[in-house]
Protein backbone atom coordinates (compact mmCIF):
# COMPACT_ATOMS: atom_id res chain seq x y z
CA UNK A 1 0.00 0.00 0.00
CA UNK A 2 1.12 3.93 -0.43
CA UNK A 3 1.06 6.40 2.22
CA UNK A 4 -2.65 7.40 0.74
CA UNK A 5 -4.23 4.14 1.29
CA UNK A 6 -2.43 3.44 4.72
CA UNK A 7 -3.57 6.57 5.94
CA UNK A 8 -6.92 5.86 4.85
CA UNK A 9 -6.87 2.51 6.89
CA UNK A 10 -4.96 3.97 9.68
CA UNK A 11 -7.82 6.32 9.89
CA UNK A 12 -10.75 3.48 9.93
CA UNK A 13 -8.69 1.66 12.58
CA UNK A 14 -8.29 4.57 15.15
CA UNK A 15 -12.00 6.10 14.59
CA UNK A 16 -13.54 2.80 14.92
CA UNK A 17 -11.29 2.52 18.10
CA UNK A 18 -12.24 6.17 19.10
CA UNK A 19 -14.72 7.96 17.71
CA UNK A 20 -14.43 10.84 15.23
CA UNK A 21 -14.12 13.35 18.35
CA UNK A 22 -11.15 11.42 19.94
CA UNK A 23 -9.44 10.65 16.89
CA UNK A 24 -6.22 13.51 16.31
CA UNK A 25 -3.87 13.56 13.01
CA UNK A 26 -0.79 12.55 15.36
CA UNK A 27 -3.17 9.11 16.51
CA UNK A 28 -4.09 8.43 12.45
CA UNK A 29 -0.32 9.39 11.41
CA UNK A 30 1.32 6.71 14.14
CA UNK A 31 -1.13 4.19 12.83
CA UNK A 32 -0.51 4.65 9.56
CA UNK A 33 3.22 5.03 10.21
CA UNK A 34 3.77 7.80 8.27
CA UNK A 35 4.48 10.99 8.89
CA UNK A 36 1.97 13.69 9.79
CA UNK A 37 2.51 15.76 6.54
CA UNK A 38 1.49 13.41 4.61
CA UNK A 39 -2.14 13.92 5.71
CA UNK A 40 -2.12 17.25 4.42
CA UNK A 41 -0.08 16.25 1.12
CA UNK A 42 -2.44 13.05 0.39
CA UNK A 43 -6.29 14.84 1.89
CA UNK A 44 -5.38 18.58 2.80
CA UNK A 45 -6.86 17.99 6.45
CA UNK A 46 -7.47 15.54 8.37
CA UNK A 47 -11.44 16.13 8.14
CA UNK A 48 -11.41 15.50 4.52
CA UNK A 49 -9.13 12.10 5.26
CA UNK A 50 -11.95 11.16 8.24
CA UNK A 51 -15.00 11.96 5.89
CA UNK A 52 -13.31 10.08 2.91
CA UNK A 53 -12.20 7.05 5.46
CA UNK A 54 -15.63 7.04 6.52
CA UNK A 55 -17.50 6.79 3.23
CA UNK A 56 -15.24 4.27 2.30
CA UNK A 57 -15.84 2.29 4.84
CA UNK A 58 -19.14 2.15 4.66
CA UNK A 59 -19.78 2.55 1.49
CA UNK A 60 -17.73 -0.32 0.52
CA UNK A 61 -18.94 -2.89 3.69
CA UNK A 62 -22.86 -1.88 3.56
CA UNK A 63 -22.79 -0.99 -0.11
CA UNK A 64 -21.93 -4.40 -0.64
CA UNK A 65 -24.51 -6.05 1.61
CA UNK A 66 -27.05 -3.87 -0.05
CA UNK A 67 -25.93 -4.67 -3.41
CA UNK A 68 -26.25 -8.61 -2.30
CA UNK A 69 -29.56 -8.39 -1.26
CA UNK A 70 -30.78 -6.34 -3.99
CA UNK A 71 -29.63 -9.25 -6.37
CA UNK A 72 -31.28 -11.88 -4.14
CA UNK A 73 -33.99 -10.02 -5.13
CA UNK A 74 -33.67 -10.86 -8.77
CA UNK A 75 -36.48 -12.59 -10.49
CA UNK A 76 -39.12 -11.16 -7.98
CA UNK A 77 -41.23 -8.53 -8.42
CA UNK A 78 -39.80 -4.93 -7.26
CA UNK A 79 -42.46 -4.71 -4.72
CA UNK A 80 -40.93 -8.39 -3.58
CA UNK A 81 -37.26 -7.35 -3.65
CA UNK A 82 -37.80 -4.24 -1.93
CA UNK A 83 -39.56 -6.70 1.26
CA UNK A 84 -36.61 -8.92 1.07
CA UNK A 85 -33.99 -6.09 1.49
CA UNK A 86 -35.22 -3.78 4.02
CA UNK A 87 -35.57 -7.43 6.11
CA UNK A 88 -31.98 -7.98 5.81
CA UNK A 89 -31.12 -4.71 6.62
CA UNK A 90 -30.87 -5.67 10.34
CA UNK A 91 -28.30 -7.69 9.93
CA UNK A 92 -26.05 -5.10 7.77
CA UNK A 93 -26.60 -2.56 10.28
CA UNK A 94 -25.33 -5.34 13.35
CA UNK A 95 -22.07 -5.92 11.12
CA UNK A 96 -21.19 -2.25 10.95
CA UNK A 97 -22.76 -0.69 14.10
CA UNK A 98 -19.39 1.18 15.15
CA UNK A 99 -18.51 2.19 11.82
CA UNK A 100 -22.17 3.48 11.63
CA UNK A 101 -21.53 5.37 15.19
CA UNK A 102 -18.47 6.87 13.86
CA UNK A 103 -20.58 7.83 10.23
CA UNK A 104 -22.93 9.35 12.66
CA UNK A 105 -20.41 11.72 14.68
CA UNK A 106 -18.88 12.29 11.38
CA UNK A 107 -22.23 13.86 9.87
CA UNK A 108 -22.31 16.93 12.54
CA UNK A 109 -18.81 18.25 11.13
CA UNK A 110 -20.11 17.81 7.45
CA UNK A 111 -23.10 19.78 8.10
CA UNK A 112 -21.16 22.73 9.48
CA UNK A 113 -18.62 22.46 6.81
CA UNK A 114 -19.54 23.92 3.66
CA UNK A 115 -16.17 22.45 2.18
CA UNK A 116 -17.04 18.82 3.87
CA UNK A 117 -20.57 19.01 2.36
CA UNK A 118 -19.27 19.11 -1.28
CA UNK A 119 -16.98 16.22 -0.26
CA UNK A 120 -19.59 14.15 0.56
CA UNK A 121 -21.75 15.51 -2.05
CA UNK A 122 -19.38 14.09 -4.81
CA UNK A 123 -19.40 10.83 -2.86
CA UNK A 124 -23.35 10.38 -2.61
CA UNK A 125 -23.80 10.83 -6.45
CA UNK A 126 -21.41 7.92 -7.14
CA UNK A 127 -23.60 6.34 -4.39
CA UNK A 128 -27.02 6.68 -6.44
CA UNK A 129 -25.59 5.77 -9.12
CA UNK A 130 -23.80 2.05 -8.13
CA UNK A 131 -27.78 1.87 -6.36
CA UNK A 132 -29.48 2.63 -9.62
CA UNK A 133 -27.29 0.35 -11.55
CA UNK A 134 -27.84 -2.57 -8.48
CA UNK A 135 -31.73 -2.25 -8.89
CA UNK A 136 -31.63 -2.32 -12.80
CA UNK A 137 -29.42 -5.19 -13.05
CA UNK A 138 -31.96 -7.28 -10.11
CA UNK A 139 -35.06 -6.15 -11.90
CA UNK A 140 -34.76 -5.03 -15.94
CA UNK A 141 -38.52 -4.47 -16.39
CA UNK A 142 -37.43 -1.24 -14.98
CA UNK A 143 -36.60 1.80 -17.12
CA UNK A 144 -33.62 3.48 -15.78
CA UNK A 145 -35.25 6.54 -14.77
CA UNK A 146 -37.29 4.02 -12.42
CA UNK A 147 -34.74 2.03 -11.22
CA UNK A 148 -32.19 5.33 -9.92
CA UNK A 149 -35.31 6.60 -8.30
CA UNK A 150 -35.60 3.13 -6.80
CA UNK A 151 -32.11 3.13 -5.63
CA UNK A 152 -32.51 6.54 -4.21
CA UNK A 153 -35.07 5.75 -2.49
CA UNK A 154 -33.33 2.74 -0.76
CA UNK A 155 -30.21 5.07 0.11
CA UNK A 156 -32.64 7.43 1.82
CA UNK A 157 -34.37 4.70 3.79
CA UNK A 158 -31.07 3.19 4.42
CA UNK A 159 -30.13 6.25 6.42
CA UNK A 160 -33.23 6.45 8.25
CA UNK A 161 -33.39 3.30 8.95
CA UNK A 162 -29.74 3.00 10.48
CA UNK A 163 -30.19 6.04 12.53
CA UNK A 164 -33.20 4.86 14.17
CA UNK A 165 -31.54 1.37 14.52
CA UNK A 166 -28.80 2.55 16.66
CA UNK A 167 -31.16 4.32 18.70
CA UNK A 168 -32.48 1.09 19.42
CA UNK A 169 -31.08 -2.13 18.11
CA UNK A 170 -33.14 -4.71 19.20
CA UNK A 171 -36.55 -2.99 17.91
CA UNK A 172 -36.79 -2.56 13.98
CA UNK A 173 -38.65 0.74 12.90
CA UNK A 174 -40.50 -0.78 10.09
CA UNK A 175 -39.51 -4.35 8.42
CA UNK A 176 -39.04 -5.11 4.93
CA UNK A 177 -42.95 -6.43 4.80
CA UNK A 178 -44.36 -3.57 6.45
CA UNK A 179 -42.54 -1.18 4.10
CA UNK A 180 -44.33 -2.93 1.03
CA UNK A 181 -47.26 -2.64 2.65
CA UNK A 182 -46.95 0.97 3.07
CA UNK A 183 -45.73 0.98 -0.42
CA UNK A 184 -48.32 -0.32 -1.92
CA UNK A 185 -50.94 1.91 0.16
CA UNK A 186 -49.72 4.87 -1.16
CA UNK A 187 -49.94 3.25 -4.80
CA UNK A 188 -53.31 3.15 -3.66
CA UNK A 189 -52.98 -0.85 -4.68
Amino acid sequence: MGNREDLLAGARKVILERGVAKTTARDIAAAAGVSLAAIGYHFGSKDRLVTEALSEALGDSMGEAMNELIAAGAGKSPMEGLAQLWNGMPAVFADNHEAMLASLENIVRIVRSDDARAQLGDQLAGAYTDLAANVAAAHPELDPEQAAVIGRMYFVLAQGLAILWLLDPGAVAADGDQLATAVRALAGK
